[in-house]
């Protein structure tokens, strides 16, 4: 099994690997207070952003992430970012986080399909046995958005995070498996149609 960072390309969107060429035109449709409110690390200023992507580069360098830019393929621009995390070759699976993406964007056929492509790629080319996601147990809209992929909820995480600005953050894990993932797709599929 393949497991190397790929870019993958939809009729909607592509996600490209990231790179640090990426950074300005991403910090450029990040200026949206609402997307950093429930995310674990500060965006607040560029150099804070920049970080951000920075430490998503040298994990992937350390074969622990697969970081990518959403390109919206109608106006070829960047509307968010989102990786495979937890790489684990051995037991099969990978998270689905670190993701983000313009309000415009949300609830589009660029987010839907952007998430069919990471796990189409997870499930088919990476023979992945679980895809798991994550979000702040106060982000409803998130938790929605994670149950209308076919995941199934597996519980919260107690005072799993400290957020920037303090608050501690307990996190509600969701999954979806090898064994679900057709229905998924076919659901996933549905929704683009």
């Amino acid at each position: 099994m393949d497991w190397q960072q790929q870019p993958l390309r939809g009729r909607w969107v592509a996600l490209e690997v990231l790179t640090e060429s990426h950074f300005k035109p991403l910090w450029e449709v990040a200026q949206h207070p609402e997307i950093w409110r429930y995310m674990p690390f500060d965006a607040s200023s560029y150099s804070s952003f920049a970080k951000y992507l920075s430490r998503s580069l040298a994990q992937r360098d350390q074969g622990q992430a697969f970081p990518f830019v959403t390109i919206d393929l109608a106006s070829g621009e960047p509307v968010g970012a989102t990786s495979f995390l937890a790489l684990d070759a051995h037991n099969r699976h990978v998270e689905i986080g670190a993701t983000w993406i313009t309000p415009q964007s949300q609830r589009t056929a660029i987010n839907t399909e952007a998430k069919l492509l990471q796990l189409t790629d997870a499930f088919e080319r990476l023979d992945c046995l679980r895809v798991e996601l994550k979000t702040d147990s106060l982000n409803q809209r998130s938790q929605a958005a994670i149950k209308r992929l076919g995941a199934t909820e597996e519980g919260t995480f107690r005072n799993h995070m400290v957020m920037p600005d303090g608050r501690i953050r307990h996190t509600v894990w969701f999954s979806i498996t090898q064994e679900e993932w057709p229905a998924a797709k076919r659901q996933l599929q549905k929704r683009l149609d």
